[in-house]
């Protein structure tokens, strides 16, 4: 992996400006919405903005010529694109957004005809963080968030209008509730109106072995997923770059239904959140990407 790894020079710059930048943004913010906005970050200088929106692209530019960046590019929406993604997420009174219900048993789940998809990954990686960033302008959607692993116990459903729902999964391996897999498996095999599982994995650790076992099933049952690098606000460049290579080498070599784009995230300045907006109301079929 060395010779994979980041210029040392351009990283140690590159620190420096994360650093920087995340200070700015923490003075600018009065509220805890600053940027959550695709047109906020539109005001910033391009190169800002560019680190907020695309933070792959961001990182691409410190990573070795002969690093295969090609899987950075695969989804790319335009401002257009990302605009439109956007008012899913704004709600009014005819675009309802809200928490909807939990379930402890698939047998308990909601049956809905709006297309899904649903947030898993180890405990205290950052789900709720990652959905209350998602719903920052629908500031009435209560997502409760813990600073102890193990918050989530049930299965959270929360309505996005008529368009699709978003799910919060219970976490697994540490504090995970006993019956983890009783009740997360016949979910994932058997809601039909499952678009897409996003895989979360914390940006300082990479993935672990209990993110292995749930990538083996995921792969088992051929369901689709993605995999996102949460907290990258808390991770260096060298470090984030390390464990963004990591995974891509880890997708190309064993993974067979799992989106090959990673999609880095920090739900504390919504760095990669209005791509992965856009890619959520896409994947659910609401929004077709633009041409141009």
């Amino acid at each position: 992996m060395e010779n994979l790894c980041v210029k040392v020079h351009q990283l140690s710059k590159s620190s420096r400006y994360t650093s920087l930048l995340q200070k700015w943004l923490m003075t600018q913010s009065r509220t805890p919405v600053q940027f959550a906005s695709f047109s906020e970050v539109q005001q910033l200088p391009e190169k800002q903005s560019i680190a907020i929106t695309f933070p792959l692209q961001d990182l691409a530019k410190f990573l070795s010529p002969n690093v295969n960046k090609s899987s950075f590019y695969i989804f790319k929406p335009n401002q257009r694109d990302i605009q439109t993604a956007e008012a899913f997420f704004i709600p009014s009174k005819q675009h309802i957004i809200d928490y909807s219900t939990s379930a402890v048993r698939m047998d308990h789940a909601p049956e809905m005809a709006e297309p899904e998809v649903c947030f898993l990954g180890r405990s205290n990686v950052g789900k709720s963080s990652l959905i209350k960033a998602l719903f920052s302008l629908a500031p009435d959607v209560e997502v409760r968030i813990s600073k102890h692993p193990g918050h989530t116990k049930k299965m959270n459903f929360f309505k996005v209008g008529k368009f699709f729902t978003l799910v919060d999964m219970p976490g697994y391996g540490f504090k995970a509730p006993k019956d983890f897999a009783e009740m997360v498996e016949p979910y994932l095999t058997q809601r039909t109106n499952l678009k897409r599982t996003f895989l979360l994995v914390d940006a300082k650790e990479g993935i672990q072995e209990m993110d292995n076992i749930a990538v083996e099933m995921l792969e088992e049952f051929g369901i689709p997923y993605v995999l996102v690098l949460t907290k990258i606000d808390t991770a260096s460049k060298s470090v984030m770059a390390k464990n963004v290579l990591q995974i891509q080498d880890f997708v190309e070599k064993n993974a067979h239904t799992c989106f090959p784009q990673l999609f880095p995230i920090s739900s504390l300045n919504y760095t990669g959140i209005h791509v992965l907006r856009c890619f959520i109301a896409h994947v659910t079929g609401n929004l077709p990407l633009s041409t141009e």
